[in-house]
């Protein structure tokens, strides 16, 4: 027979669980309301988004000149002098990682040591200093992707080159062996990732005695020699904008070389000697020397001149015969430094320390003179050495 139906088994207690169940939550509870926020570390240089600026719109990209000057040298000097450097600094530059054949490896280390060569001698910090500017172009996104391309980049317009000696004519200027050795030994370094902290990731630099449009719309990070060095404000001038992988693929240099000086020779571009307000001349009457030790010159009068390490010196030449047109006593001297250039003669030892071109103009009983300073102006093709002087 049948016994009662037995009473379903009651589940464990609920309660018990539940509150179980919140011990175990309420540490973590807690801790999320209460405990601060896990850090983030943020560079605050590059915490602008991509979108905020494309490079197109930015100034001076590879689709603007870089090499015109709105201020004669004398102003440009004192307009530079007043601009602050920027408070960001150069920051800290990534090394740079080259991937390409050995024929890229070649190509890329002479153009790098040819743009080191041309824009800063052959000073050794100044060399390196352009060649990282170099690397920081190939790796933005607004520059040519490789070291040949970002180095010629513009030369093939009338205007519009991005290094002043691919489109003046100083690419026809010859270099001696031992200045191409000590350049190709800093190139190689730096494509093997040595870097130059004195500019970190400036992509933009400029002699001290021009003042380009650009100027003021960038950040000024650091000066080496005569040269400063800027970046672009916001995320375009941060580290994070160097963002472009090299993968090689180098344009042959000697054709780039060819265009350019074809561009170059078809369309000249004013330069600093042959700019009005870079040459100050001193008529004869204002020579300070005795009056029987002057040449007679009529009409004529010594000119002096800013002249740089990547001009030509057959260029140079040129163009102190196109200053001495007359046919009195004539004669062109420059200096590298704007403040070294005197302001009358006789030249004191320390103008004469400092000169680094001397051109007289032939003349009745007289043969044209040429000297440059061997160390500005290694081994030049014309003319000859002027004197060692401590």
């Amino acid at each position: 027979m049948d016994g009662p139906a037995p009473e379903p088994r009651a589940p464990r207690d609920a309660t018990a669980m539940l509150a179980f169940a919140a011990l175990l939550v309420l540490p973590f509870l807690l801790l999320a309301l209460f405990a601060s926020p896990p850090a983030t570390v943020v560079e605050p240089e590059a915490s602008e988004s991509a979108a905020t600026v494309a490079p197109p719109e930015l100034p001076a990209t590879a689709k603007d000149t870089v090499i015109l000057s709105e201020l004669g040298s004398d102003d440009a000097l004192a307009r530079n002098e007043l601009v602050a450097f920027a408070a960001i600094g150069p920051g800290k530059p990534l090394p740079f990682a080259f991937r390409g054949s050995a024929a890229d490896r070649l190509r890329a280390r002479d153009c790098l040591a040819l743009a080191g060569m041309a824009e800063a001698g052959n000073d050794d910090a100044g060399q390196r200093a352009v060649m990282q500017v170099v690397l920081n172009r190939v790796r933005h996104p607004a520059f040519a992707k490789t070291v040949c391309g970002a180095v010629f980049e513009g030369s093939q317009r009338p205007t519009g080159c991005q290094f002043s000696f691919t489109c003046d004519g100083s690419l026809a200027r010859r270099y001696s062996d031992a200045s191409w050795s000590a350049a190709r030994a800093r190139a190689e370094a730096l494509l093997d990732g040595v870097t130059e902290p004195a500019v970190g990731n400036a992509t933009h630099f400029h002699a001290d005695y021009v003042y380009p449009w650009w100027s003021d719309q960038l950040d000024k990070v650091a000066r080496v020699g005569p040269h400063l060095f800027f970046r672009w404000r916001g995320f375009w001038g941060s580290r994070t904008a160097l963002s472009a992988r090299y993968g090689g693929g180098e344009p042959d240099p000697l054709r780039l070389r060819e265009t350019a000086l074809a561009v170059a020779e078809a369309n000249p571009l004013p330069t600093l000697l042959q700019s009005g307000t870079a040459v100050r001349s001193i008529t004869s009457a204002a020579i300070e020397r005795p009056a029987e030790a002057a040449p007679a010159s009529p009409g004529a009068g010594v000119h002096f001149v800013l002249v740089g390490s990547g001009d030509s010196p057959e260029a140079l030449v040129e163009r102190a015969r196109s200053l001495c047109t007359g046919e009195g006593y004539c004669r062109v001297q420059g200096w590298s430094e704007a403040d070294a250039i005197p302001a009358r003669l006789p030249l004191s030892d320390e103008a004469r320390r400092t000169l680094r071109f001397s051109f007289v103009a032939a003349s009745a009983g007289g043969a044209e003179a040429v000297f440059f300073d061997c160390r500005t102006f290694p081994a030049p093709a014309i003319g000859t050495c002027l004197p060692a002087r401590p």
